[in-house]
């Protein structure tokens, strides 16, 4: 072909001007220039007039129940709580701080309580949906309710978060506008015992708020939780009806949720089980792994008795290469609920034969969020998205007894639910939940169904399936693949009926998960608890559970010479396994590693000590490094010692090592943690001569620089 040369300022500006320019002297040219013209429009020309997508092509791979989603998502809902209330003509908004859902299940109740009861137009909302800020444009023609718990070291809930920074760095803000009432959720055995709520009180009333009652604490301490809420409750609806002249009105039933039956939703359209973190919030997001299904590696038992066992379940990550955790991460079990609990609540509604037909959930309410995944069936419902197994407070008996199918019925459940002292009588010989509660209202007779007991209303008023926590029992530089825990199995009897039991949900689920792993073939559960232990639609087939990763700030120092001292009860020894046998690693790497004194309670040294050879044996490795001080509240004989105990005969020992910088280490019942901490204040005040304000302050001061660190439940 011919060639042609051109200086830069002959260069031709259009492919036009290029063939213009570009003459061509033979036949080999034209075809050239040709195919060039063709192989051009035909680029140009792709997907209009050839090579045509199919507009239709993306339905192959569409969920019809992605469309509620999108559609849900178009409209971005204000993050403006005046504006909301404003938008939605309410006139009180229920805040709710919840960890573990017991606040906004509270929040919810009352709801819907104060709709029905005073006609008052109220929403329910999570406090990470809304600006805080914009609480202080709500207009003293509405007001604002804020139940909130306490967890941990005086801590807010993970869906606090922002307000809590609100309030604590905005010294100028007024709210002034603002009538509001408070109630806090706390436990007296921890030491910062309802901080929250007397936090967030303190900054709103410096704020300028108007605080229309005296503020309400619950103490779950003693399980009071729930009859300090409806004392408090009461009071508030004296506040109600005297100083804010609301009329109150006979309670009926308005659902604020709608259940339909659909034959029309395919399998597909469906959630069978699966679980899955209800609230978009940042902190928790961040927190957490998502939610998969974990094989189980290896399953054995620590110890058995009658009515006590120990589990030790050893997990498998390798599939799972997006999961990993750290020494001292916490691994969340999503339980499934017992068949035999499933069965009754079916059998009492009158559901069993329509138990897999597909229903749909929809809100009636635009500010009400549907909690439970939509749609699903009822078995499902009941089986792994609600709480079906938790007690039955007696505010929820006595909105029962409208449902009631017979006139005794409802006698039998406005008694029960009027008397406290009855209540708390009966609750020592039966053991109580949603389906028990509806067989005994009927004396039992399988005939008698509670047909005009809305499934919305179960719905409404069951709390979601929460996850179990458990504390990681393995190293992650030893076992980065494979991680432990180690659940104690907690059935208990009434005081007053021996031979009647209660069962922990989770702890008594992988016990029949473990019993059905065994190499001997699988074996029943020693109660006769049975489950789908295979999961919804067999996603945990082969011994699998559904399980996340969360992190966890009780962590190892960086330095593996740090002196450690730790104190534990029970299955609270398992962060410390992980922590000991990680030194024990580090050692035999030639690094140095820093004293050791782990204090150790169980009831007795040949009944549940547990991991005994095992950390005898780390014992010998570390050659003087670690010591083991154990302390046994049950041997016969003799007087019975718990961990305090051992920390106070040995505080001279226990002072020395925090005097060369050691980290301090609890993990336990709230009980112990605080007994453990009161001794070791008490000493450390008696040695230096401080008052108790000086102590107070020194404690406070190594929990800011997490030289003492806690991870410890009611």
């Amino acid at each position: 072909m011919t060639s042609f040369l051109f200086s830069s300022n002959d260069l031709p500006e259009t492919l036009l001007e290029f063939v213009q320019l570009a003459k061509p002297s033979s036949y080999t040219d034209v075809a050239a220039l040709g195919l060039i013209a063709l192989g051009s429009a035909g680029y140009l020309l792709r997907g209009v007039a050839w090579d045509k997508p199919d507009p239709y092509h993306h339905l192959w791979y569409e969920r019809p129940q992605e469309k509620d989603i999108i559609a849900r998502n178009a409209k971005k809902e204000t993050r403006n709580i005046a504006q909301k209330l404003e938008e939605s003509d309410k006139h009180l908004v229920i805040f709710w701080g919840s960890q573990s859902g017991t606040a906004e299940g509270f929040a919810n109740r009352l709801a819907r309580e104060c709709h029905l009861r005073f006609g008052l137009e109220v929403m329910a909302a999570d406090l990470s949906d809304y600006d805080p800020e914009t609480i202080a444009l709500i207009p003293p023609t509405k007001f604002a309710i804020f139940i909130m718990s306490t967890f941990g070291e005086g801590d807010p809930s993970d869906n606090s978060g922002a307000f809590w920074e609100w309030l604590l760095k905005s010294p100028n803000t007024t709210v002034a506008s603002l009538r509001y009432m408070a109630f806090g959720l706390g436990n007296s055995n921890y030491k910062y015992y309802n901080r929250v709520i007397d936090v967030v009180v303190e900054a709103l009333d410096k704020f300028g708020a108007r605080r229309l009652m005296a503020v309400g604490r619950a103490d779950d301490a003693e399980g009071a939780t729930e009859e300090d809420f409806m004392a408090w409750k009461n009071d508030l609806f004296s506040v109600f009806r005297k100083d804010l002249q609301l009329e109150e009105r006979e309670v009926a039933h308005e659902p604020i949720i709608a259940v339909v039956e659909d034959d029309s939703l395919q399998p597909i359209d469906l959630h069978h089980g699966e679980p899955a973190h209800q609230r978009d919030n940042v902190k928790s997001a961040a927190a957490s792994s998502p939610i998969k299904s974990l094989s189980v590696q290896n399953s054995r038992e620590l110890f058995s008795s009658s009515l006590r066992r120990c589990i030790h379940m050893e997990l498998d990550l390798n599939d799972r290469p997006e999961l990993h955790y750290k020494t001292g991460d916490h691994l969340a079990v999503w339980p499934t609920n017992p068949d035999v609990e499933v069965e009754r609540l079916l059998r009492a509604l009158g559901l069993s034969e329509r138990r897999d037909i597909p229903i749909s959930i929809k809100s009636l309410d635009p500010t009400v969020k549907v909690q439970v995944p939509t749609p699903t069936t009822t078995s499902v419902l009941f089986r792994y998205y609600l709480e079906i197994c938790c007690p039955v407070s007696r505010d929820t008996i006595l909105s029962l007894a409208k449902f009631a199918p017979t006139a005794a019925a409802k006698s039998y459940l406005t008694t029960l639910g009027q008397d406290k002292t009855a209540y708390a009588a009966f609750l020592t010989h039966t053991h109580l939940n949603i389906g028990r509660l509806l067989e005994l209202s009927t004396s039992g007779d399988p005939n008698m169904i509670w047909s005009n007991l809305p499934l919305s209303y179960l719905i409404e008023t069951l709390p979601r399936t929460q996850p179990r926590y458990y504390s990681i029992s393995s190293s992650s530089v030893i076992s980065p693949r494979a991680p432990s825990i180690t659940a104690l199995v907690s059935t208990s009897s009434l005081p007053n009926a021996p031979t009647s039991l209660v069962h922990g949900l989770a702890t008594n689920y992988l016990l029949a998960l473990s019993q059905s792993l065994t190499k001997a073939g699988s074996q029943p559960h020693p109660h006769g608890l049975t489950y789908n232990l295979t999961g919804p639609s067999n996603a945990l087939e082969g011994g699998k559970i559904f399980a996340h990763i969360r992190k966890s700030k009780f962590k190892l120092p960086v330095l593996a010479s740090c002196p450690l001292i730790m104190a534990a009860a029970g299955t609270g020894l398992a962060p410390f396994r992980a922590f000991i046998t990680e030194r024990v690693r580090l050692k035999s790497m030639g690094k140095p590693v820093g004293k050791m004194i782990l204090f150790f309670g169980c009831r007795h040294p040949d009944e549940d000590f547990i991991y005994k050879a095992e950390l005898e044996e780390m014992e010998k490795v570390l050659e003087g490094k670690l010591r083991i001080v154990t302390a046994f509240s049950r041997v016969q004989g003799e007087k019975r010692v718990y961990v305090q105990d051992r920390m106070q005969e040995m505080s001279t020992d226990v002072l020395r090592l925090m005097s060369e910088g050691a980290n301090f280490y609890i993990c336990g019942r709230a009980s112990m943690a605080r007994e453990v901490g009161k001794r070791v204040g008490e000493a450390m005040g008696k040695t230096n001569g401080w008052t108790e304000q000086e102590v107070k302050e020194w404690s406070e001061g190594v929990k800011r620089r997490a030289k003492w660190q806690e991870d410890v439940w009611g």
